[in-house]
């Protein structure tokens, strides 16, 4: 179990990751692409991304990157930067820029359980050309493995994110730690995390904490191992039901036509506009003055078309708008 300690500082500064971090999703992904692991919903991104690297022209350069971040246990704190909360490419220069020390510490503690490839030596001796090596491996595979299917990934985290505002709104700081719920557990000022794979405990000493909504987090939330450094911790989202190669989210292109056409009329036009900043479908309800019952059908049929997403919490069902919905509403 970890447990991490706040301090009354600590609770005031926690905050969540502004969007998706792209070196973060990199990452992760490369874990669950190697694990063996069932994750149904990723099967079809699984057997897509696996059959594009092998047929790739320099299929050869990922081998260090999968190497770095094999399926289980611990990767180095080195590839994914504080700086990637920044975008991708701050993301990639800060691991260009990772000084030789830490470079060798990460690699060694990783030798310890895993066999690295040669060019490892080079990369744990900060030769430039290691590194360049490998952020152009990690580049080539964002945009082969992640790109495709970013909107899905954005629109996951954004749904998330309206869950956390929300518990911001009604209970301050501390509501927003206790959403974490079921994987985390809130009181007294710790923040257990139930899952974890090892037991240590995190003084964030008034550092305060990110929170970092993530797609292809898998089950058990992550922290960075190195206690010195920003004190990060990346946890799982509903993942709203997958994806599919090109980022078709799965969805059967008739089936889609049939759906966007059953939106025609003004009421589901107010209802996908009262979801633009979240709502329950009681609020929707009362907003719209229609019945509880007609504010379900309405929010269903926008979900069935990609237009929003419905996250349950308790007796309460949270209505967001997609990237699509968001569209077609400025629209």
């Amino acid at each position: 179990m970890l447990k991490i300690i706040f301090t009354s500082e600590d609770i005031l500064r926690t905050r969540v990751a502004p969007a998706a971090d792209p070196v973060w999703e990199l990452i992760l992904s490369l874990h669950l692409l190697q694990g063996r692991g069932r994750e149904p919903l990723l099967t079809e991104w699984r057997r897509a991304t696996a059959r594009t690297l092998r047929m790739d022209s320099s299929a050869e350069r990922f081998r260090l990157l999968l190497a770095l971040n094999p399926p289980r246990g611990y990767f180095p704190d080195f590839l994914t930067p504080y700086a990637s909360r920044e975008g991708f490419q701050a993301g990639l220069e800060a691991v260009r820029g990772t000084p030789v020390d830490l470079l060798r510490r990460d690699l060694t503690r990783l030798a310890e359980e895993n066999r690295l490839p040669a060019p490892a030596a080079a990369l744990a001796r900060g030769e430039p050309e290691a590194l360049h090596h490998l952020t152009a491996s990690m580049a080539r595979y964002h945009s082969l493995a992640v790109t495709p299917y970013w909107p899905r990934i954005q629109a996951a985290v954004e749904a998330d994110r309206a869950r956390r505002a929300r518990a911001m709104l009604d209970g301050g700081p501390e509501g927003l730690l206790a959403s974490l719920r079921p994987g985390m557990r809130w009181a007294d000022g710790v923040l257990e995390v139930l899952d974890y794979p090892d037991s240590r405990e995190l003084h964030l000493d008034g550092r305060g904490l990110l929170l970092v909504p993530s797609f292809f987090c898998a089950r058990t939330p992550v922290a960075l191992l190195d206690p010195a450094l920003p004190p990060v911790l990346v946890y799982p989202v509903d993942r709203l039901g997958g994806l599919a190669p090109h980022g078709g989210g799965g969805r059967n292109p008739d089936g889609t036509r049939e759906a966007l056409a059953a939106l025609l009329g003004r009421t589901r036009a107010a209802v996908l506009e009262a979801a633009d900043d979240g709502c329950t479908t009681g609020e929707m309800a009362r907003r719209l003055h229609i019945s509880a019952a007609a504010a379900s059908q309405h929010t269903t049929v926008l979900r069935n078309a990609g237009l929003l997403v419905s996250h349950r919490d308790r007796n309460t069902v949270l209505h967001t708008l997609t990237p699509l919905g968001r569209a077609v509403l400025d629209a």
